[in-house]
């Protein structure tokens, strides 16, 4: 384990999406222990999945500072990165079915920004680097799960990009001696979400009594992670991670697509008449499924959020923060 100061100014890209809001809420509300009083810099463009009121519990908080961004703007980054200890980066482009359509933001986002913000940490001498990356970089899997030694084979624009930035954060430790670490996360899912992913997206339709489009025979399997677990995970990184690795967090709950449909059609009060099978996306992988060992044996994390519980209060959410979520559904991918 790493024996460091603890960061006490923390950037965090992409802080008002949908996890980075997660992690900075819990941070400024002294949640993860070791990292209390630290002021945070959120960083974040606030394209169509960003949200300011993703951070109204904390925004009156006098150590947040709000920086509205984008992480390929060299000028801005080194007036901004300059002065904090660690850099936490969330900040990507992140629907697969978007990079099927258009890659090209992908690229520019998680390929050169996250150059561009290594470039700038660098300058900068910051301490240390969390790169927030997903167990999609892998692949697919038929059995078994996999460690953090895998070779990469990422079958989505997306999960490419992604694999990409992996790369790159890696070699400026291996270049350079930057403290990076990466994490590699399985399906996020709570409150905040935002509606064109598939949990919300189901829940937000069939509490208003649409249809909800399922793709191909809904056997993809896909390892559930609460979003508050994730980001716990994260600051057991940024806190203790070593330099140069890699950490797997997963959730433990692994599920058909078809399994969680019929969850949410129970949770809803719906039946399967209100779903609607759909063609399904290219290149869909099976099956994720991520060992956390690693990140289990040296930082002590397990997830804490059982399922059934975590699923039951998103449902609760929204239902009861329609004020959120329905002014985003003319920006999501409701197809």
């Amino acid at each position: 384990m790493a024996d460091q100061r603890s960061p006490r100014r923390i950037l965090v890209t992409g802080g008002a999406g949908f996890i980075g809001s997660s992690f900075v809420r819990h941070l400024l509300d002294d949640r993860y222990p070791g990292l209390e009083k630290a002021e945070v810099v959120v960083y974040d463009a606030l394209t169509y999945s960003g949200n300011r009121a993703n951070l109204e519990p904390v925004a009156r908080s006098p150590r947040l500072t709000f920086v509205h961004g984008d992480i390929r703007d060299v000028a801005l980054l080194d007036r901004t990165v300059p002065g904090v200890d660690a850099v936490v980066h969330f900040a990507a482009e992140s629907h697969v079915d978007r990079s099927v359509r258009d890659a090209s933001p992908f690229v520019e986002t998680n390929v050169l920004g996250t150059q561009r913000l290594l470039d700038a940490a660098l300058r900068a001498g910051v301490s240390r680097f969390v790169h927030v990356s997903t167990d999609e970089v892998y692949g697919s899997i038929d059995h078994g799960s996999w460690t953090e030694d895998r070779p990469l084979e990422p079958n989505s624009p997306y999960a490419a990009s992604k694999a990409g930035s992996d790369l790159l954060a890696r070699s400026f430790h291996r270049t350079h001696g930057l403290h990076v670490s990466i994490t590699r996360c399985s399906n996020n899912y709570g409150p905040y979400h935002f509606p064109e992913k598939l949990i919300p997206l189901f829940l937000t339709n069939l509490i208003d009594g649409a249809h909800v489009p399922l793709y191909g025979t809904g056997e993809n399997v896909r390892d559930w992670l609460h979003v508050d677990d994730h980001t716990r995970g994260i600051a057991l990184v940024l806190l203790r991670g070593r330099a140069g690795e890699i950490y797997n967090i997963g959730g433990g709950t692994e599920l058909s697509n078809r399994e969680l449909t019929t969850l949410l059609l129970d949770a809803t009060g719906r039946d399967w008449s209100y779903v609607d099978a759909v063609e399904d996306r290219k290149g869909h992988d099976l099956r994720y499924s991520v060992d956390w060992s690693k990140i289990h044996d040296e930082l002590g994390y397990s997830p804490e959020i059982p399922f059934e519980r975590g699923l039951a209060e998103v449902v609760s959410w929204y239902r009861e923060r329609r004020d959120w979520w329905e002014p985003l559904r003319h920006r999501a991918i409701l197809t």
